[in-house]
């Protein structure tokens, strides 16, 4: 009896590991909430400002935007989806770039970014961001799969909390998020009212190259090159300026 009992348990726990998924190729969709109101409120506190009030009759409270990240063992590229022709935006920054995208070379270790600041184009070539991950005990189900609290901050003082599963093996995430031990299915940075949430995820598990753009205008340049351009333009406007410099720290 003890004998069959004992087949029995390991035939169930066979079962159970061979249902468990471990995913390490496929496209995530995420869906991008940003909350342009709240921001400006936030920048104009204490101000009496009729312009802005005139603004927040006509823009929406909350835009939104979907993004997809295409991903393999090797690398990932995030990049715009589809913007809502609907959106309106109270600062230029905010509204996503067409043609912008971030890749990660997890083997090279190695980030590729193309973006648009003030209309100036970059395109950035420097090492993986490395962030300091705080893991909590704290889960959540996102698109289908449980996932884990980790907080880490930018900008010195900028909070980031994300959501990551273990049962995709990429290390990577959105934006130019990585480093924590699977993949980062949510993101939420309340100073700047964004989230960042995967809706869906479609597999590729027999790890189909990836198509990574190549360029080669402008320059390639360091990302605290960009950093340190950006803070000269904008060194006198204040909480305008932080806002600016948290947003090209994602």
């Amino acid at each position: 009896m003890r004998y069959l009992l004992a087949i029995i348990f390991i035939s169930i726990l066979t079962a159970g590991f061979s249902q468990q998924k471990f995913i390490q190729a496929g496209k995530i969709t995420y869906e991008r909430k940003l909350g342009q109101l709240t921001l400006m409120e936030s920048m104009q506190q204490g101000e009496d400002n009729m312009f802005m009030e005139e603004l927040k009759k006509v823009l929406p409270r909350i835009v939104t935007d979907f993004y997809v990240l295409d991903f393999n063992a090797q690398s990932s590229v995030y990049k715009l989806e589809k913007e809502n022709p609907e959106n309106k935006y109270f600062m230029p920054n905010l509204k996503p770039i067409d043609d912008a995208y971030i890749v990660q070379d997890f083997s090279s270790q190695m980030l590729t970014m193309k973006t648009t600041v003030f209309e100036s184009k970059y395109l950035v070539k420097d090492s993986l961001t490395k962030y300091q991950w705080k893991i909590t005990g704290e889960v959540r189900q996102i698109a289908g799969f449980d996932c884990k609290k980790a907080i880490t901050k930018i900008a010195d003082s900028v909070v980031v909390v994300a959501f990551y599963t273990d049962e995709i093996l990429v290390k990577g995430g959105p934006e130019s998020f990585n480093g924590l031990p699977g993949m980062i299915m949510g993101i939420a940075v309340p100073r700047l009212s964004l989230t960042l949430f995967a809706t869906k995820i479609e597999l590729n598990n027999n790890s189909m190259p990836i198509s990574i753009p190549v360029e080669s205008k402008p320059k390639p340049v360091r990302r605290n090159q960009v950093f340190a351009e950006v803070a000269k333009g904008i060194k006198q406007w204040g909480k305008q300026g932080s806002l600016i410099q948290w947003i090209i720290s994602l």
